[in-house]
């Protein structure tokens, strides 16, 4: 079902100055950068070899990132499995009781169609799933 990690979400509450920390330590530059107002986020990705890492800051107040933000600080948020068919898998998941976030498919960064595992259904990792739609950015 799954056919690579695509990449690992940090979320920061500032991120011009994560991209800074990464620039001057690691010497990295993003590949890509969006901001995505429906989602209430500016994200920065940055190629890893087959793995992206994605800066993730909340611009919006309802976005579900400022209440982890809040309570868990900066950091890792998710990881990103890539699969071929996400409706399939999510049907398979649901098929085997996993409690997800995201019944259908929806739109994410990188013009990804992506869907969400509950953290409790995976003992606290929020898992992100996401199909390419052909117009891939990174």
């Amino acid at each position: 079902m799954f056919r690579k990690i695509d990449h690992i979400g940090i979320v920061a509450r500032d991120l011009e100055e994560l991209k800074a920390l990464y620039r001057d330590v690691l010497e990295m530059e993003p590949a890509h950068e969006e901001i995505r107002e429906e989602l209430g986020v500016k994200a920065a990705l940055y190629s890893v070899g087959e793995t992206a890492l994605e800066f993730i800051e909340p611009i919006s107040e309802e976005t579900p990132l400022k209440n982890f933000l809040e309570t868990r600080g900066e950091g890792i948020h998710h990881i990103c499995f890539m699969v071929d068919n996400i409706e399939d898998a999510l049907k398979k998941l649901a098929e085997r009781g996993v409690d997800l976030i995201d019944k259908k498919p929806r739109m994410g960064a990188n013009r990804r169609r992506i869907a969400f595992l509950h953290p409790k259904a995976m003992k606290g990792v929020l898992i992100e799933l996401a199909e390419e739609t052909g117009e891939k950015q990174l």
